[in-house]
């Protein structure tokens, strides 16, 4: 991990600078575990994604498997690359309600779409109905590069022990 510079612009991308932004936020984290500062880390992306989309500025972070990312129009995604899972966050620069369930051992996400990306355009499908929607202001080149990143950084191995079974209800 590389240390930011108290007068760099923010990592956040509210494009302040780290002093007058996140840093005083970053000094206050009390030491976590790995799997702590993961669910930390998630929360805090989501709400920066969602503060970028509310400024319709263009941006993509990743974190772990997770790619979080806004459009132009204000619109912010999280996606999960092991199974091609998506949620909307934010749409035209409103944050939306987090789909997120923690406990101290498991993160859950009630994702509400599958995705696949293209060369110009992120296909969603709806699991509620089936519905298919086309995005085309994505910036999927920068998705790409990251989801070719995230594939390179882990086995696949470590990508397949992402998921936990879901236990089977009882009759």
């Amino acid at each position: 991990m590389t240390r930011i510079g108290r007068n760099e612009p923010c990592p956040c991308g509210s494009g302040r600078k780290y002093k007058q932004c996140c840093l005083q936020r970053h000094r206050e984290s009390p030491a976590a575990s790995p799997m702590q500062r993961l669910k930390i880390s998630l929360l805090s992306e989501i709400g920066k994604i969602q503060d970028v989309a509310r400024h319709q500025v263009e941006t993509v972070r990743e974190l772990g498997v997770f790619i979080l990312f806004a459009d132009k129009d204000g619109n912010a995604w999280l996606l999960e690359i092991t199974e091609s899972d998506a949620v909307q966050l934010a749409r035209a620069g409103q944050p939306l309600e987090v789909p997120v369930n923690e406990n101290p051992d498991t993160i859950e996400i009630n994702w509400s779409h599958t995705f696949t990306i293209g060369d110009r355009n992120l296909l969603l499908k709806s699991y509620a109905d089936g519905r298919e929607t086309c995005l085309q202001r994505v910036p999927t080149r920068r998705i790409n590069a990251v989801i070719r990143r995230i594939r390179g950084k882990y086995s696949p191995d470590q990508l397949n022990r992402v998921h936990l079974e879901r236990p089977e209800a009882a009759a």
